[in-house]
């Protein structure tokens, strides 16, 4: 039987993401595994071909890593009292970074939200979450905010 000793929980702080966090800690409490909690900010290299500086685009994402960092923080704090649980913040496409970190920490199971998008919201902007499951090496729990209690 498979033993689960790693779970990566990968948040965007959207209003699910409490919700997914709460399943997480069970789990992780349940079967005694680490928990190490991503968010992924997005790197904006694509505007380099509009003529932004890189300079500028860099400055913007170091804010964001800093304001997500302190965002983490204060998240894992509220939703995570007593548990120790390693807090990360990385920068590039969600659903790369996502797969990165869990080959990265040796994940045995990857949890996360989803919007949910349909239509030509989905064809638009796509589905980290549907990524995920499709290229994973792991388990992978994921829950809509409409479905989730």
């Amino acid at each position: 039987m498979a033993k689960i000793e790693t779970i990566l929980c990968a948040l965007d702080f959207s209003e699910v993401s409490p919700k997914v966090a709460h399943y997480a800690r069970l789990l992780s409490e349940t079967l005694g595994a680490r928990l190490v909690v991503l968010y992924v900010a997005p790197s904006l290299n694509q505007y380099v071909e509009f003529h932004v500086q890189a300079s500028y685009i860099d400055n913007f994402v170091q804010g964001i890593v800093a304001g997500a960092t302190e965002t983490m923080d204060g998240f894992l704090k509220e939703h995570f009292p007593g548990q120790k649980v390693e807090g990360r913040v990385a920068t590039g496409y969600a659903a790369e970074e996502i797969l990165n970190t869990a080959d990265e920490v040796k994940a045995d199971m990857i949890i996360l939200g989803t919007h949910g998008r349909k239509g030509i919201d989905k064809i638009l902007f796509g589905s980290v979450a549907e990524k995920v499951i499709k290229s994973a090496k792991v388990p992978v729990l994921s829950m809509r905010p409409d479905q989730v209690k």
